[in-house]
């Protein structure tokens, strides 16, 4: 019999998120009963002795969760803006997929180690 990791489940979309060393994954899935679900992953990549791996930490959201979870990650991440950081400009942090590699890869060379 063959081996199925996914239960069953199909993946209808996923977008990619990459943000220095950690990718964030959003992906929608299917049941086999037609149901819909969101799951987010958060991808590090880690060093170990014998090369680099990959530590991921998923979130599973279910539809009827969708109005709170927007609503309390949009009330969470205003408060950061409007209250805690209002002198922040966080439009320097919105770069294309490229600046980030660009970065990256000039940062290979460096001694400084960032999380």
């Amino acid at each position: 019999m063959e081996d199925n990791k996914d239960n069953g489940k199909v993946e209808i979309y996923s977008q990619r998120v990459r943000a220095g060393k950690r990718t964030y994954f959003f992906d929608v899935k299917s049941t086999r009963s037609n149901d819909y679900y969101l799951t987010i992953t958060e991808s590090k990549r880690r060093y170990k002795d014998d090369g680099y791996y990959y530590e991921k930490h998923k979130i599973f959201l279910y539809k009827e969760d969708f109005n709170k979870f927007i609503e309390a990650l949009n009330g969470t991440v205003d408060h950061v803006k409007t209250e805690l950081l209002p002198d922040v400009d966080f439009d320097q942090f919105d770069r294309s997929d490229e600046d980030n590699v660009e970065r990256e890869n000039s940062d290979l060379g460096s001694d400084l180690k960032w999380d």
